[in-house]
């Protein structure tokens, strides 16, 4: 995998704070790419078994120790966490000048690490834009993972892109005050998608539910049922002509202006779950904005939420 200028980050003593799903993910690529990771804190359970499971030659230290024998010290905590963790590094003086110290949070940039910079620390925040379940698939991804990488200055962004290439990702640049923007674009991408199809799951198998299917089995909760399996092709082919085509891949009731469906979806969604039916009325109304779709299906939409907030 090429660097910038041909040239390869020095082979680094890597410690990690919050041996989590992204430390331990990160610490395996890190290795692979002749990185050593000679030490991680982990304090859950969970974090000790996937330290355990991945990183089985590492010991685990507390923060202090793992700060102390770092060159790259990656900080993988919560982004709640992250400015406590900072601070407290920075008043124990743990952190050695010219440590690179690095945190994963997508919404911060590097002024959150300020207390280390003027501590003589390499500042850089590298966030992966992928989603982290825990599975051996996390380390997998990564090769295919884009970058948010911010820096203070050329030298420390070409480390943080040096670092981002060995492991097989594509490095890109984000502004300091754009992270925030950055961070929500990517949060609306995943976790919002995983509340669609969720809900879009629960409506399915309610509309199955009691039925002859053919002999096809309908599992309840459980992933892999016939559920899945309708809505699975449909979802992934809606997102990869998405990407491939953007506005232009749109289809269905509120894009052709039928707001007589729209209008049945509603009083068909709003019978199984309350909720779930606003939730389909909020993302309606949105797709009607991109659509510019007719103001029937508007005065539906407005209609129902009205209906919604009247007496019973």
């Amino acid at each position: 995998m090429g660097t910038p200028n041909g040239l390869r980050p020095a082979r680094l003593k890597v410690g990690i704070i919050s041996a989590g799903r992204v430390g331990t993910a990160l610490g395996v690529a890190l290795e692979r790419a002749d990185h050593v990771v000679v030490a991680c804190s982990a304090i859950s359970n969970t974090s000790r078994r996937l330290a355990e499971r991945r990183l089985p030659d590492t010991p685990v230290l507390p923060v202090p120790d793992v700060a102390d024998s770092a060159e790259l010290l990656l900080l993988t905590v919560p982004d709640v966490e992250l400015a406590g963790l900072v601070n407290g590094l920075a008043a124990t003086g743990c952190v050695r000048r010219g440590t690179i110290v690095v945190h994963t949070s997508g919404a911060n940039g590097i002024g959150i690490l300020a207390p280390l910079t003027t501590r003589g620390c390499i500042p850089l925040a590298i966030h992966p834009a992928m989603t982290f379940t825990g599975s051996d698939e996390d380390v997998a991804r990564l090769a295919d993972t884009c970058f948010g990488i911010t820096a203070a200055d050329e030298i420390g962004y070409a480390v943080a892109q040096s670092l981002v290439l060995e492991i097989g990702g594509e490095p890109f640049g984000v502004r300091e005050d754009a992270r925030t923007l950055y961070h929500a674009a990517l949060a609306h991408a995943s976790n919002h998608i995983v509340t669609v199809v969720a809900d879009a799951l629960d409506a399915l198998r309610a509309a199955l539910s009691g039925q002859e299917l053919l002999g096809q089995e309908l599992i309840g909760d459980g992933p892999g049922g016939l559920a899945e399996r309708i809505i699975g092709p449909l979802a992934r082919a809606a997102l990869e002509n998405t990407l491939q085509r953007g506005q232009a891949a749109l289809t269905g009731p509120v894009a052709r202006g039928d707001a007589t469906a729209v209008a049945g979806h509603l009083v068909a969604l709003g019978e199984v779950d309350s909720e779930l039916a606003q939730g389909y009325c909020a993302n309606s109304l949105r797709t009607a904005q991109r659509s510019h779709a007719p103001e029937e299906v508007f005065a539906v939409l407005a209609d129902w939420s009205a209906d919604r907030g009247r007496p019973q």
